[in-house]
């Protein structure tokens, strides 16, 4: 029986691409490596950035650093707020909180940019915490980021009574490394061929759905 409930953000609660890829857009440009497709920019949203700029641009480290710098210039002020929650979300939210489980979030995400997006959205209420990544590039990982939640929850030394709900690859690996469960959703930025390949614990395709799973 779960107790606890946590979610990603980005692609899971709140579709927030647009400001995601449009502030890497900005910090490619930046860094001399432009790119006008943001459809293609979509692989930057949920990922670690720095790892995510690595990979994308072929860069070192402190390159990738500097554009994570160039990201925030936008995404602070701008980026953040381009941004939605999905249809059915609040309502998911409420079901949970009224049925008596914890809700939290864990997102790769810095934690600052969450508890602010939480807020703008009215949301911050359903969740007893919130987890996510340091400004200074601390932990990225998301089985750093579920750990971090399972022990603010009390619960790290019974994951299994948590199970996460996330919208690609990383997070059920991410949950899986850290003892949890995951229920894969597809209305985010994974691919169905991508989560059927992390084979989570379910994939389901809305926030009503996911709602049906728990009792």
């Amino acid at each position: 029986m779960y107790k606890a409930v946590l979610f990603d953000l980005d692609g899971t609660i709140t579709d927030s691409g647009p400001g995601i890829t449009r502030s890497v857009q900005y910090a490619l440009e930046k860094i001399g490596h432009p790119e006008e497709n943001l459809d293609a920019l979509r692989v930057f949203v949920g990922p670690p950035l720095k790892e995510q700029f690595m990979e994308y641009a072929g860069v070192d480290e402190e390159t990738a650093l500097t554009a994570i710098r160039y990201y925030r210039e936008r995404y602070e002020p701008v980026g953040m707020f381009e941004n939605e929650l999905y249809p059915g979300i609040i309502e998911l939210l409420e079901d949970l909180y009224h049925k008596g489980y914890q809700l939290a979030v864990a997102s790769s995400k810095p934690e600052p940019y969450v508890i602010r997006i939480l807020e703008h959205f009215g949301i911050d209420r359903y969740f007893k915490e919130v987890v996510g990544a340091g400004l200074d590039e601390t932990r990225t990982r998301k089985v750093e980021v579920v750990e971090e939640a399972l022990r603010r929850l009390g619960l790290a030394d019974s994951p299994e009574k948590a199970v996460l709900v996330g919208d690609k690859s990383h997070d059920v690996f991410g949950a899986r490394a850290a003892g949890v469960e995951c229920l894969a959703v597809t209305y985010g930025y994974g691919t169905i061929e991508e989560l059927k390949g992390a084979e989570p614990l379910r994939i389901l395709h809305s926030p009503t759905e996911v709602g049906y799973f728990f009792p």
